[in-house]
Protein backbone atom coordinates (compact mmCIF):
# COMPACT_ATOMS: atom_id res chain seq x y z
CA UNK A 1 0.00 0.00 0.00
CA UNK A 2 2.55 2.16 0.73
CA UNK A 3 4.32 1.64 -2.22
CA UNK A 4 1.44 1.83 -4.43
CA UNK A 5 0.64 5.54 -2.63
CA UNK A 6 4.30 6.58 -3.46
CA UNK A 7 3.75 6.17 -6.97
CA UNK A 8 0.40 8.11 -7.55
CA UNK A 9 1.51 11.09 -5.09
CA UNK A 10 2.55 13.92 -6.69
CA UNK A 11 6.71 13.24 -6.88
CA UNK A 12 7.68 16.68 -5.45
CA UNK A 13 5.63 15.84 -2.26
CA UNK A 14 7.85 12.96 -1.04
CA UNK A 15 10.63 12.14 0.76
CA UNK A 16 13.51 11.14 -1.50
CA UNK A 17 15.56 8.54 0.94
CA UNK A 18 14.88 5.53 -1.42
CA UNK A 19 16.76 7.19 -4.21
CA UNK A 20 20.09 6.82 -2.35
CA UNK A 21 19.92 3.09 -3.04
CA UNK A 22 19.41 3.90 -7.13
CA UNK A 23 22.54 5.77 -6.34
CA UNK A 24 23.88 2.69 -4.52
CA UNK A 25 23.57 0.74 -7.38
CA UNK A 26 25.69 2.66 -10.09
CA UNK A 27 28.38 3.58 -7.57
CA UNK A 28 28.41 -0.91 -7.10
CA UNK A 29 28.14 -1.11 -11.66
CA UNK A 30 31.05 1.63 -12.10
CA UNK A 31 33.60 0.43 -9.06
CA UNK A 32 35.46 -1.39 -11.58
CA UNK A 33 35.24 0.83 -14.93
CA UNK A 34 36.39 3.95 -13.66
CA UNK A 35 38.13 4.72 -16.85
CA UNK A 36 34.87 4.96 -18.37
CA UNK A 37 33.39 6.85 -15.96
CA UNK A 38 36.32 9.53 -16.58
CA UNK A 39 36.94 9.08 -20.49
CA UNK A 40 34.71 12.46 -21.29
CA UNK A 41 37.25 14.23 -18.75
CA UNK A 42 39.69 14.42 -21.75
CA UNK A 43 37.95 16.13 -24.11
CA UNK A 44 37.76 19.74 -22.92
CA UNK A 45 41.08 19.30 -21.73
CA UNK A 46 42.49 18.81 -25.16
CA UNK A 47 40.66 21.81 -25.96
CA UNK A 48 42.27 23.65 -23.43
CA UNK A 49 45.60 22.43 -24.18
CA UNK A 50 45.29 22.87 -27.97
CA UNK A 51 42.79 26.13 -27.74
CA UNK A 52 43.06 28.04 -25.26
CA UNK A 53 47.36 27.64 -24.45
CA UNK A 54 48.45 27.41 -28.35
CA UNK A 55 45.91 30.17 -29.78
CA UNK A 56 46.37 32.12 -26.29
CA UNK A 57 49.58 32.59 -27.21
CA UNK A 58 48.73 34.74 -29.92
CA UNK A 59 45.20 35.98 -28.67
CA UNK A 60 47.04 37.79 -25.79
CA UNK A 61 44.13 39.02 -23.62
CA UNK A 62 40.62 39.61 -23.71
CA UNK A 63 38.41 41.66 -22.41
CA UNK A 64 41.23 43.85 -22.08
CA UNK A 65 42.72 41.97 -18.74
CA UNK A 66 42.78 38.29 -18.70
CA UNK A 67 45.30 36.18 -21.03
CA UNK A 68 43.17 34.26 -23.10
CA UNK A 69 43.99 30.40 -21.13
CA UNK A 70 42.51 32.17 -18.17
CA UNK A 71 39.58 33.20 -20.08
CA UNK A 72 39.02 29.96 -21.62
CA UNK A 73 39.66 27.47 -18.50
CA UNK A 74 36.34 28.15 -16.95
CA UNK A 75 34.17 27.99 -19.80
CA UNK A 76 35.35 24.51 -20.91
CA UNK A 77 35.21 23.39 -16.97
CA UNK A 78 31.30 24.48 -17.63
CA UNK A 79 31.74 22.71 -20.88
CA UNK A 80 33.00 19.49 -18.88
CA UNK A 81 30.35 19.29 -15.86
CA UNK A 82 27.56 19.38 -18.72
CA UNK A 83 29.01 16.89 -21.07
CA UNK A 84 29.18 14.69 -18.07
CA UNK A 85 25.96 14.96 -17.25
CA UNK A 86 24.28 14.51 -20.53
CA UNK A 87 25.94 11.68 -21.38
CA UNK A 88 25.12 10.29 -18.48
CA UNK A 89 21.30 11.05 -18.50
CA UNK A 90 20.79 10.44 -22.55
CA UNK A 91 22.53 7.32 -23.62
CA UNK A 92 22.83 5.12 -20.26
CA UNK A 93 19.16 6.01 -18.91
CA UNK A 94 17.84 5.21 -22.38
CA UNK A 95 19.66 1.43 -22.43
CA UNK A 96 18.31 0.99 -18.94
CA UNK A 97 15.13 1.94 -19.78
CA UNK A 98 14.34 0.77 -22.85
CA UNK A 99 16.75 -2.46 -23.79
CA UNK A 100 18.06 -3.29 -19.58
CA UNK A 101 14.66 -2.91 -17.90
CA UNK A 102 16.44 -2.34 -15.22
CA UNK A 103 13.97 0.06 -13.73
CA UNK A 104 10.87 -2.11 -14.32
CA UNK A 105 13.13 -4.38 -11.37
CA UNK A 106 13.15 -1.16 -9.22
CA UNK A 107 9.50 -0.46 -9.55
CA UNK A 108 8.95 -4.12 -8.08
CA UNK A 109 10.46 -2.73 -4.34
CA UNK A 110 9.18 0.42 -2.42
CA UNK A 111 11.31 2.70 -4.92
CA UNK A 112 8.70 5.08 -6.66
CA UNK A 113 9.67 6.62 -10.37
CA UNK A 114 10.45 9.56 -8.66
CA UNK A 115 12.85 7.88 -6.17
CA UNK A 116 14.83 6.42 -9.91
CA UNK A 117 15.28 9.96 -11.11
CA UNK A 118 16.52 11.61 -8.49
CA UNK A 119 18.79 8.52 -8.12
CA UNK A 120 19.95 8.94 -11.73
CA UNK A 121 20.31 12.29 -11.80
CA UNK A 122 22.09 12.42 -8.49
CA UNK A 123 24.88 9.91 -10.23
CA UNK A 124 25.02 12.24 -13.48
CA UNK A 125 26.22 15.08 -10.82
CA UNK A 126 29.02 12.98 -9.14
CA UNK A 127 30.16 11.87 -12.86
CA UNK A 128 29.96 15.61 -13.84
CA UNK A 129 31.33 16.72 -10.51
CA UNK A 130 34.23 14.20 -10.99
CA UNK A 131 34.88 15.90 -14.35
CA UNK A 132 34.81 19.52 -12.95
CA UNK A 133 37.20 18.62 -10.18
CA UNK A 134 39.48 16.78 -12.54
CA UNK A 135 39.85 19.72 -14.78
CA UNK A 136 39.88 22.43 -11.65
CA UNK A 137 43.51 20.90 -10.43
CA UNK A 138 44.92 20.66 -13.74
CA UNK A 139 43.51 24.85 -14.70
CA UNK A 140 45.16 25.30 -10.92
CA UNK A 141 48.31 23.76 -11.39
CA UNK A 142 48.96 25.80 -14.87
CA UNK A 143 48.25 29.07 -13.05
CA UNK A 144 44.80 29.52 -14.72
CA UNK A 145 42.97 30.64 -11.71
CA UNK A 146 43.54 34.06 -10.71
CA UNK A 147 41.19 34.05 -7.55
CA UNK A 148 40.66 31.24 -4.63
CA UNK A 149 36.82 32.50 -5.26
CA UNK A 150 37.39 29.97 -8.32
CA UNK A 151 37.32 26.96 -5.35
CA UNK A 152 33.47 27.72 -5.75
CA UNK A 153 33.62 26.82 -9.47
CA UNK A 154 33.09 23.12 -8.50
CA UNK A 155 29.66 23.32 -6.68
CA UNK A 156 28.70 25.98 -9.56
CA UNK A 157 29.90 22.89 -11.87
CA UNK A 158 27.39 20.52 -10.20
CA UNK A 159 24.68 23.26 -10.20
CA UNK A 160 25.25 23.30 -14.18
CA UNK A 161 25.06 19.34 -13.80
CA UNK A 162 21.83 19.09 -12.06
CA UNK A 163 20.26 21.37 -15.10
CA UNK A 164 21.82 19.59 -18.22
CA UNK A 165 20.72 15.91 -16.14
CA UNK A 166 17.64 17.19 -15.19
CA UNK A 167 16.36 18.05 -18.79
CA UNK A 168 18.76 15.38 -20.60
CA UNK A 169 16.91 12.48 -18.38
CA UNK A 170 13.65 14.36 -19.09
CA UNK A 171 14.00 14.46 -23.11
CA UNK A 172 15.30 10.40 -22.75
CA UNK A 173 12.24 9.69 -21.66
CA UNK A 174 10.66 11.11 -25.09
CA UNK A 175 13.27 9.08 -27.43
CA UNK A 176 12.03 5.89 -29.50
CA UNK A 177 15.69 5.05 -30.70
CA UNK A 178 19.56 5.47 -30.84
CA UNK A 179 19.36 7.52 -34.11
CA UNK A 180 17.53 10.01 -31.66
CA UNK A 181 20.72 10.77 -30.04
CA UNK A 182 21.75 12.74 -33.08
CA UNK A 183 19.28 15.18 -31.84
CA UNK A 184 21.76 15.56 -28.58
CA UNK A 185 24.38 16.60 -30.29
CA UNK A 186 23.06 18.88 -32.63
CA UNK A 187 22.21 20.79 -29.45
CA UNK A 188 24.99 20.34 -27.28
CA UNK A 189 27.92 20.64 -29.85
CA UNK A 190 26.30 24.82 -30.64
CA UNK A 191 25.97 25.30 -26.87
CA UNK A 192 29.42 24.36 -26.69
CA UNK A 193 30.82 26.59 -29.24
CA UNK A 194 28.37 29.72 -29.36
CA UNK A 195 28.14 30.03 -25.24
CA UNK A 196 30.75 32.84 -24.86
CA UNK A 197 32.66 29.36 -24.49
CA UNK A 198 35.93 30.89 -26.79
CA UNK A 199 34.75 34.55 -27.38
CA UNK A 200 33.32 37.22 -25.42
CA UNK A 201 29.56 37.95 -26.03
CA UNK A 202 30.14 41.52 -27.04
CA UNK A 203 31.61 39.91 -30.44
CA UNK A 204 29.00 37.83 -31.49
CA UNK A 205 26.08 39.83 -33.94
CA UNK A 206 23.53 41.40 -31.97
CA UNK A 207 21.02 38.43 -33.00
CA UNK A 208 23.07 35.56 -31.81
CA UNK A 209 23.96 37.58 -28.77
CA UNK A 210 20.14 37.48 -27.89
CA UNK A 211 20.17 33.61 -28.94
CA UNK A 212 23.37 32.79 -26.43
CA UNK A 213 21.89 34.60 -23.73
CA UNK A 214 19.02 31.46 -24.05
CA UNK A 215 21.51 28.88 -23.82
CA UNK A 216 22.00 27.41 -20.24
CA UNK A 217 25.82 26.47 -20.39
CA UNK A 218 26.09 30.14 -21.23
CA UNK A 219 25.04 31.43 -17.98
CA UNK A 220 26.87 28.25 -16.46
CA UNK A 221 30.10 29.50 -18.12
CA UNK A 222 29.76 33.01 -17.22
CA UNK A 223 28.89 31.46 -13.44
CA UNK A 224 32.55 29.55 -13.27
CA UNK A 225 33.96 32.34 -14.77
CA UNK A 226 33.25 35.06 -12.89
CA UNK A 227 34.14 32.96 -9.83
CA UNK A 228 37.43 31.53 -11.31
CA UNK A 229 38.26 35.43 -12.58
CA UNK A 230 37.53 36.64 -9.25
CA UNK A 231 34.71 39.02 -11.12
CA UNK A 232 31.83 38.37 -8.31
CA UNK A 233 28.34 40.48 -9.36
CA UNK A 234 24.82 39.96 -8.42
CA UNK A 235 24.69 38.75 -11.78
CA UNK A 236 26.30 35.40 -10.48
CA UNK A 237 23.31 35.03 -8.32
CA UNK A 238 20.54 35.10 -11.30
CA UNK A 239 22.77 32.50 -13.33
CA UNK A 240 22.64 30.06 -10.53
CA UNK A 241 19.18 30.88 -9.85
CA UNK A 242 17.88 29.86 -13.74
CA UNK A 243 20.44 26.63 -13.80
CA UNK A 244 18.59 25.74 -10.23
CA UNK A 245 15.06 26.52 -11.68
CA UNK A 246 15.83 24.69 -14.92
CA UNK A 247 17.23 21.82 -12.62
CA UNK A 248 13.87 21.57 -10.79
CA UNK A 249 11.69 21.44 -13.88
CA UNK A 250 13.39 18.75 -15.61
CA UNK A 251 13.11 16.54 -12.74
CA UNK A 252 9.98 17.12 -11.92
CA UNK A 253 9.23 16.33 -15.67
CA UNK A 254 11.72 13.09 -15.77
CA UNK A 255 10.05 11.65 -12.63
CA UNK A 256 6.77 12.04 -14.43
CA UNK A 257 7.53 10.53 -17.51
CA UNK A 258 9.28 7.57 -15.92
CA UNK A 259 6.30 6.81 -14.01
CA UNK A 260 3.91 7.15 -17.00
CA UNK A 261 6.07 4.94 -18.86
CA UNK A 262 6.83 2.69 -16.51
CA UNK A 263 3.23 1.94 -15.12
CA UNK A 264 1.01 2.41 -17.75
Amino acid sequence: MTARLARITPPLSLGTRRSRYVLERNLRVYRHSWVIIFSGFFEPLFYLFSIGVGLGALVGTVEGEAPYAEFVAPALLAASAMNGAVFESTMNIFFKLKFARTYDGMLATPVAPFDIALGEIGWSLIRGGLYAVGFLVVALAMGLMPSMWGLLAVPAALLIGFAFAAVGMATTTYMRSWQDFDMVTLVTLPLFLFSATFYPLDVYPGWLQLVARFSPLYHGVDLVRGLMLGRLDVSLVGHGALLCAIGLVGLAVAGRRIGTLLLQ
